[in-house]
């Protein structure tokens, strides 16, 4: 968690496999799971957000082993806020043809 705007940005590109300045926010947790890290892009640049718990742990969204996952609006914030979401299945939504 010692890595800032040009470490994130690079583990993004090299361990994702995905482009850092495509809008979307990437997350990272610590091992311990007491600090997490949020890398975005906006117009005019990186912007990264950290947050440390003095007491208890984040959750860990999705399974063990796995590298990334999308997570949606709600997801992340009550992931920053402490609720641990569960979803056996996601149900179906609307989403408008691209």
């Amino acid at each position: 968690m010692r890595r800032s705007f040009d470490g994130l940005s690079a583990t993004v590109r090299n361990h994702l496999q995905e482009n850092p300045t495509n809008g979307n926010w990437y997350v990272f947790i610590n091992r311990r799971r007491t600090q997490i890290k949020l890398l975005a892009f906006e117009s005019g640049g990186y912007a990264v957000w950290s947050k440390r718990l003095e007491t208890g742990r984040f959750a860990t969204p999705g399974h063990p082993g796995e590298s990334k996952r999308m997570l949606s609006q709600t997801a992340l914030l009550a992931l920053l806020e402490g609720v641990d979401i569960v979803v056996k299945r996601q149900r179906k939504r609307y989403k408008r043809a691209a």
